[in-house]
């Protein structure tokens, strides 16, 4: 009997190993893919609006059931064309607003346009851009447009910043800030999930030169209903694009919002045999000075057999879906340019030149000018 009862513990021990085994192998194999994996589709319409606010960003989302997502305001001024275009849609308030990253060309108008909405919710990378412009007070010297705050010299982005900020507060917003893997549901079977930034954030000893810590530590997400997918890459550029890529992230997308308006230092050959889009969306203003889109990146693009749309030629971008293999594109207009050209820039567009945080220039000569001449009046 003594030895009946050494068999049934080995026996047990063995069916406890096993058990335990498989149990481990679900929770960090199985299980964070399956929490990966969107709900069924409700077969309602999903909207994405990749809105013309010239060079900067800004993503209007309307899941099935109604809630709506903002990613990004464009530039300080936006914030009117913005409620307009959410209003034509239906949209009466912000269910979550996400600043990819805090540069003017992306937050410039949240606060105008916070001003006309309510806001449940406010995703924030949590990095304020740096208080100085990284070419230095000689170099910039006559051509950085600053605002005095007590005596203090205040750059348009960071002012911009803290704008956003201050009307987030006021809002009643809950502030959250972003970490990789928090989802958020839109409801109806849409998700956002994000990807990034991740923990420890790049600095800026790890970047190219000239490279900008604010843009390398956007908030990256993707957005999931059915077998639709979209990843929106903020001005995130390569060196997230490879962080991302050797963390797993889940980053094939039938629709990619490309990185940084196009910028020659995002959307890496490597990156797009990853993703494999579909559709390439690029928003940018038709008279920037920052040579976006690149022609080296619209070349990647082609060679990929993306179709490729961009604002400053077609306007207002809009993709629709019902969750399933259907999926349409409309623009505001047509291009009457060939979208596969790409603009050459006045200078590079890096932090080192100033280019990064849109605005540190001011406003294109062009549109500086026609301010000129209105002043006396």
């Amino acid at each position: 009997m003594a030895r009946d009862r050494r068999g049934c513990g080995c026996l047990l021990l063995f069916l406890l190993i096993v058990l335990g085994g498989s149990a481990l192998i679900f929770y960090y194999l199985i299980w964070p893919k399956w929490r990966e994996k969107p709900p069924p589709p409700s077969g309602g319409e999903l909207q994405v609006h990749v809105l013309d606010v010239g060079q900067g960003d800004s993503i209007l989302i309307i899941s099935p059931e109604g809630k709506v997502a903002l990613i990004d305001a464009g530039d300080t001024g936006n914030g009117d064309h913005i409620a307009q275009t959410m209003r034509r849609l239906g949209a009466r308030a912000i269910d979550l607003f996400i600043a990819s990253h805090a540069h003017a060309d992306h937050i410039g108008a949240a606060d105008e346009v916070f001003a006309q909405f309510p806001v449940k919710n406010v995703l924030d990378a949590g990095l304020a851009p740096p208080s100085r412009s990284a070419s230095g007070d000689n170099e910039s010297r006559g051509r950085v447009r600053t605002a005095r705050t007590r005596g203090e010299v205040v750059l348009p982005t960071t002012k911009a910043y803290r704008d956003f900020l201050a009307a987030a507060e006021k809002s009643g917003a809950e502030y959250i800030k972003a970490e990789p893997g928090q989802r958020f549901d839109l409801g109806g079977g849409a998700i956002i999930t994000v990807l990034a930034p991740t923990e420890p954030l790049f600095t800026e000893d790890q970047l190219r030169a000239g490279g900008s810590v604010v843009n390398a530590n956007s908030i990256v997400a993707r957005l999931d209903y059915g077998d639709f997918s979209m990843l929106l890459m903020g001005d995130a550029e390569e060196q997230t694009e490879e962080r991302l890529i050797e963390r797993g992230a889940n980053l094939r997308a039938r629709v990619l919002k490309i990185g940084h308006h196009g910028s020659r230092y995002a959307t890496s050959e490597r990156f797009l045999r990853v993703v494999r889009p579909e559709i390439a969306v690029i928003s940018c203003g038709y008279d920037n000075r920052y040579g976006h889109p690149s022609q080296e990146v619209l070349d990647r693009l082609r060679a990929a057999n993306v179709r490729v749309y961009r604002t400053d030629l077609q306007g207002e971008i809009t993709i629709t879906t019902r969750g399933g293999k259907d999926l349409a594109v409309r623009t505001e207009r047509q291009a009457t340019e060939d979208v596969w050209i790409g603009r050459r820039p006045a200078r590079d567009d890096s932090d080192r030149a100033g280019f990064v945080a849109y605005g540190e220039f001011g406003e294109p000569r062009r549109k500086r000018r026609q301010h000129a001449a209105g002043e006396g009046r």
